[in-house]
């Protein structure tokens, strides 16, 4: 299922590079303090996909004037971002052929609740932008009735290949474990340091790992790497978007210790 955020992401880095004076890059982050006198916009979706979709930006990108000197700023980001909301309702009909059309778009009080998190980079500045994604699909009618009920399964009746219950190419060991809860860990770097400087870090210092923020991070299973992705919040909290996935026989390396 393609999400307004995906197609707001899409359309927003194309109209800010082109709308922006040095054509900036909006690319995604972790969330960071925003300044005292942030402002934001609300926009009100209507159709097969509905809901509100708010946008909040740093209030230090106004005095850089990207959007031509002279003019009011504030103003200029609400007609752009705007622009921006009705082009990515545009983009999910084009990728759906389901409407969203934006009915209302007013400023809005800085959220703390944010979906994804985003840097506006221009040289050696960067400006943060937080959106909140509150938009949801409607069902069609087709998946609003009623589910029609299971069959029955007799001792006649064998489960179809690649049930739950007889996953195709797995043993009889295997099925036994498919239930068995493991712990995973995301990974977002790694460093090595001299027992003496470890012993020195106290509150406020900074430690500096070997990847960048642009960097997919690691889901870890056990001791063994099962998949990278880039990291998204949702609803306030930290989550994971799965780029890559191991080989099925990588993955089942990290828990050979079960049997």
């Amino acid at each position: 299922m393609i999400a307004y955020l995906e197609c707001w992401t899409q359309t927003a880095t194309t109209l800010l590079a082109q709308a922006l004076a040095g054509e900036p890059e909006l690319v995604e982050s972790f969330p960071r303090p925003m300044a005292s006198g942030s402002f934001g916009w609300e926009a009100t979706l209507e159709g097969d996909k509905a809901g509100r979709f708010s946008v909040t930006v740093d209030a230090a990108i106004l005095d850089a004037p990207l959007l031509g000197e002279g003019r009011d700023q504030k103003a200029a980001w609400g007609e752009l971002l705007r622009e921006t909301a009705e082009a990515a309702s545009g983009e999910f009909l084009a990728r759906t052929g389901k409407t969203c059309r934006v009915t209302g778009f007013a400023s809005a009080n800085a959220t703390s609740q944010v979906t994804q998190a985003f840097q506006l980079r221009s040289g050696d500045r960067a400006w943060t932008i937080l959106v909140r994604d509150e938009t949801s699909e409607r069902a069609s009618a087709q998946e609003e009735r009623p589910a029609a009920p299971e069959p029955v399964m007799t001792e006649r009746t064998a489960a179809p290949p690649g049930s739950r219950d007889n996953p195709p190419g797995l043993s009889p060991g295997l099925e036994l474990m498919l239930d068995v809860e493991l712990e995973a860990t995301l990974r977002f770097g790694c460093r090595e340091m001299p027992l003496g400087e470890l012993l020195e870090l106290g509150p406020g210092d900074v430690v500096e790992l070997d990847r960048h923020v642009s960097d997919p991070v690691d889901l870890i299973v056990g001791d063994k790497i099962v998949a990278r992705g880039d990291v998204v919040l949702v609803n306030g909290n930290f989550g994971l978007r799965v780029t890559e996935v191991a080989a099925p026989r990588r993955r089942l390396e990290s828990i050979r210790c079960l049997f």
